[in-house]
């Protein structure tokens, strides 16, 4: 498992509520590629819980979104947008939780169309939320002219979690 390197992070502008590290207000995500899937591990805080103690379902949306996102950053070496966004909450996720997982990969592909499956796993293992986000992906030239060139992983390699 490698560290994906943020392709946005030296950009003027740049405050993605979900993966900028200096946005006060967002949720600060990292990436980590393992074979097909795209990983975050993240820590769920109070101030993200909807009823007492428990992860707001929009954020949980958020958190697929953005993992979807960073999908198509690395595995297709592109940049696009969200066309369509579907949650299923099976059980809630605690904003006590030391740590949530999030997984994501290609469930398919047709033309520009990407469809990308996601799970949300509790600190447990336990399966609390799916995703499915369908993304339309930019050209290379469309791509390169919103200031995406490419994203690379580190070149240390992590134990796999």
């Amino acid at each position: 498992m490698r560290k994906i390197k943020n392709p946005w992070a030296h950009r003027e502008g740049y405050q993605c509520f979900g993966c900028c590290q200096e946005n006060p207000v967002g949720v600060h995500m990292e990436f980590y590629e393992d074979d097909a899937d795209i990983l975050c591990f993240w820590r769920p805080e109070a101030h993200f819980q909807g009823w007492i103690d428990t992860l707001h379902g929009g954020i949980q949306s958020v958190l697929v979104d953005e993992i979807a996102s960073w999908v198509v950053f690395r595995k297709l070496q592109t940049t696009g947008v969200t066309t369509r966004l579907e949650m299923r909450y099976l059980h809630p996720i605690m904003t006590t939780e030391p740590q949530i997982t999030l997984r994501a990969r290609i469930k398919e592909q047709h033309r520009n169309l990407v469809t990308i499956e996601a799970v949300i796993e509790n600190s447990r293992g336990e399966v609390c939320s799916k995703g499915e986000a369908t993304y339309f992906t930019f050209t290379e030239e469309k791509a390169r002219e919103m200031g995406f060139t490419h994203c690379d992983v580190e070149d240390e390699q992590l134990l796999s979690m």
